[in-house]
Formats: structure tokens, C-alpha cells, sequence
């Protein structure tokens, strides 16, 4: 993990995935959100991606649990 821990913008990861035509469509990225955490089974209890609201998201770093 390059960035544990780290708040990564919304805009950063939609520019960095789709372009800088993209910036704007955040509905594309909690899609993409979701269906990540679907696939790492991500709980509740012990989210891997959390989100911080309106600003970006933040993986948790599970190597130091």
C-alpha cells in the first residue's frame, strides 16, 4: 500500500481513472467504490476503503492491526 492512511480527493482518483474530462462525475467513483468493497468484502466493522464525506476516500492501513 503506497498512501496508507492518506485521504485521497475525489477529484484526484477521477482524474487518475477516467481523465480530466471526469472530474465532475463522482457517481462514477462510488460505483466503482461499492463494487470494490463488494469484492474485499468489506465490513462494516472493519471497513478497508472509509470515506470521508465530500471530501475522498482513505485506505485503512490492516498491517498494523
Amino acid at each position: 500500500m503506497s498512501r496508507p492512511s492518506q485521504l485521497v480527493k475525489q477529484t484526484e482518483l477521477l482524474r487518475d481513472i477516467w481523465g480530466e474530462t471526469h472530474q465532475q462525475d463522482s457517481h462514477y467513483l462510488r460505483i466503482l467504490v461499492s463494487q470494490l468493497r463488494k469484492k474485499l468484502n468489506d465490513s462494516t466493522e472493519q471497513q478497508l476503503i472509509k470515506t470521508e464525506a465530500g471530501l475522498g476516500y482513505r485506505l485503512t492501513d490492516t498491517s498494523q492491526s
